[in-house]
């Protein structure tokens, strides 16, 4: 399967949004099984609980106007600026 970042790019409808998440779940299970010292490069995940990757995706939809103000076709494509808002609960800090 296809890394989630790879994916982001492509969400234009439903299809290719939960074709995304499965892929963020497929992304997660792998990081549940690593250790302790594997967790921490690039690309991992920054929020381990759902509080704090649900709080990172807040955090990240107030700072950026929802990523409009990063990418302004999320206004227009509502499929990705929920995929951007899922993925930011990843990886923002």
């Amino acid at each position: 399967m296809r890394e989630p970042h790879e994916l982001l790019e492509e969400v234009k409808d439903e299809a290719s949004f939960l074709l995304f998440v499965k892929s963020l779940i497929s992304d997660r299970e792998a990081h549940e099984t690593k250790s302790i010292d594997e967790v921490g490069f690039a690309g991992e995940w920054a929020n381990n609980s759902i509080n704090g990757f649900l709080e990172a995706a807040v955090a990240w939809a107030e700072d950026s106007n929802f990523g409009v103000r990063q990418d302004s076709e999320l206004e227009f494509n509502k499929w990705k600026q929920f995929a951007v808002f899922l993925y930011c609960g990843k990886i923002y800090e």
